[in-house]
């Protein structure tokens, strides 16, 4: 059963969602509610719990058991995604040559735009060739405000977005 929970943030209300303990959505707001969730806060606490640090500017990495669901493809992006560090950002041509595909940076951004724990799987670390901001669902605006506060931490200044 999938176990899920809302908590609001500095760019909105988020939902989080559990397969079997593992975190396995983080959706930004606006979303959808599927009628076969259960709702159970304390299920969901500790990633509450991790991304409230985050936006304090307390974390800089996420600890937490996670199952996205996607194909294998979209698997191995989305756990290039995780190798970027705090601060840092990639671009897609750079994750298609890490997957030893050049040829493939169209899939990559498809893979990258189908993530479905945004955030934690940070896709808002990836930018486009020429270094501007592109492709992300939760919208430009959010893309920004993470990557600004992202980078106001890793310069030593412990701004919050809260």
């Amino acid at each position: 059963m999938t176990a899920y929970t809302t908590i609001d943030s500095p760019i909105g209300e988020i939902l989080l969602t559990a397969d079997g303990g593992a975190l396995s959505r983080l959706y930004m707001a606006p979303f959808t509610l599927d009628p076969a969730w259960r709702r159970d806060d304390a299920a969901l606490a500790e990633p509450a719990r991790q991304l409230a640090e985050y936006f304090a500017g307390e974390r800089t990495e996420f600890e937490l058991e996670l199952a996205p669901h996607g194909t294998e493809f979209q698997r191995r992006v989305w756990g290039l995604l995780l190798e970027i560090p705090f601060g840092e950002t990639r671009t897609y041509g750079s994750l298609a040559n890490e997957l030893g595909n050049p040829r493939s940076v169209r899939a990559v951004g498809l893979a990258n735009g189908r993530n479905p724990i945004s955030i934690v799987v940070p896709c808002h670390r990836v930018i486009g060739a020429d270094g501007t901001l592109v492709g992300y669902g939760g919208g430009l605006e959010r893309k920004r405000t993470l990557l600004a506060h992202e980078a106001e931490v890793s310069a030593g200044f412990r701004a919050t977005l809260w």
